[in-house]
């Protein structure tokens, strides 16, 4: 299962980028509100997206990127997110609408997409972890 996934990798990457694409066009025609933790999301994800479409995507300096561009991104999701459940112990919460443009659901949405791709972009191959085992028992 792990190889059909990562054979799928540069798939996920242009789901990511036009996710990405439709989120900003959706933004900047005036649809959706303002907001400047969606644009940190939608723009982590876009690029995460980028990165799993280059040919060095394993390359440490490449992981090293996503990692750190992962975290800033699940963050301010995650930041989000928490407001919403602030908002739900404090007895004040209520879901938007329309419920598709809800930041709740969305930052969950966000934080969930972004934590896969990082882990898409980190995962190797079994074959390449078997290879690699077998070089470190040195055989």
């Amino acid at each position: 299962m792990l190889n059909l996934i990562l054979k799928m990798r540069p798939l996920f990457g242009l789901i990511a980028i036009a996710l990405c694409i439709w989120a900003w066009w959706v933004d900047l025609a005036g649809i959706a509100y303002v907001c400047p933790f969606c644009r940190v999301q939608r723009t982590i994800i876009g690029l995460l997206g980028v990165m799993m479409l280059l040919p060095v995507h394993g390359f440490w300096l490449t992981r090293y990127v996503s990692a750190t561009l992962g975290f800033f991104g699940g963050v301010v999701a995650a930041t989000q997110h928490f407001g919403g459940w602030a908002r739900i112990s404090a007895g004040e919460f209520e879901f938007h609408d329309p419920l598709y443009f809800d930041s709740f659901l969305l930052s969950g949405a966000a934080l969930w997409i972004i934590s896969g791709l990082v882990m898409l972009l980190w995962v190797r191959s079994p074959a390449r972890l078997a290879g690699s085992a077998a070089i470190e028992a040195g055989t």
